[in-house]
């Protein structure tokens, strides 16, 4: 388990990165969402079932990745701060940065906590 927050001495939220088979059981137990956040041709193109796509980045080109200005916005239309999630990628590194986001907007605001957030 690792933690998400600043350097400075803000609290730390607890963040768990699970692998393959404790994600499948985390799901399978239909008491977590998962949030793929993989651009939407690569969502399309096959997905956990269930799963709810908001892409951390909306295009790679060469001059570089054009992040999300929505994500936490667009996660938050679709899940509370209460609910547990997944959030999951083809590698591991967007979602690492995803969640990271999502604590940090959970930090920001009135929230206190956004619920058991796992990276896959």
């Amino acid at each position: 388990m690792g933690s998400l927050g600043s350097s400075d001495g803000e609290k730390r939220l607890p963040v768990e990165s699970v692998n393959t088979e404790a994600a499948c059981a985390l799901l399978a137990s239909e008491q977590y969402g998962y949030v793929d956040v993989r651009m939407w041709e690569d969502f399309d193109r096959g997905h956990v079932a269930g799963a709810r796509n908001v892409p951390y980045y909306l295009s790679v080109n060469p001059h570089g990745k054009e992040r999300n200005l929505d994500f936490v916005d667009q996660v938050a239309a679709l899940h509370s701060t209460h609910d547990r999630l997944i959030v999951g990628c083809r590698s591991g590194v967007r979602s690492r940065l995803a969640t990271a986001d999502l604590v940090a907007a959970v930090s920001s605001s009135s929230a206190t906590d956004w619920s058991n957030l796992l990276t896959y």
